[in-house]
């Protein structure tokens, strides 16, 4: 399957923040906002480079570092978004609700958008 970058989302900075993706456009609930390719390498070889920060965990002794933007979606508990693992080795972003032009796009890290298990970092809103 060919992986096309989307048209739908852009990169921006958030003052204290850091990065964040948005919303080029409206996107209606249910759409595929991006595909991504994952690299998937071992949590002893990532957990001393600041990529460490971007990675999913993947499977035991494993995290996942998604390309294009899929490492740049913050989180959050009350996503608009949120990421299927596809194989091989593919992770998707699709909305949740309707995400109006502008408005960050973010993701539960947690992978169930309702998850208010801890993420290991202080992330409430």
């Amino acid at each position: 399957m060919p992986i096309v970058p989307s048209d739908l989302i852009e990169v921006k900075r958030i003052p204290k923040k850091g990065r964040g993706v948005f919303a080029r456009c409206d996107i209606p609930a249910g759409t595929v906002i991006e595909t991504a390719p994952v690299l998937v390498v071992s949590e002893q070889d990532m957990e001393t480079t600041e990529l460490a920060g971007h990675c999913f965990l993947w499977s035991k002794g494993k995290v996942g570092l998604p390309l294009g933007y899929g490492a740049l979606y913050n989180h959050s508990y009350d996503p608009n978004a949120e990421y299927l693992d596809r194989a091989p080795q593919t992770k998707i972003y699709r909305a949740l609700r309707d995400i109006v032009t502008g408005e960050e796009i973010t993701i539960n890290y947690n992978g169930a958008p309702h998850d208010e298990s801890p993420v290991g970092f202080d992330v409430r809103e």
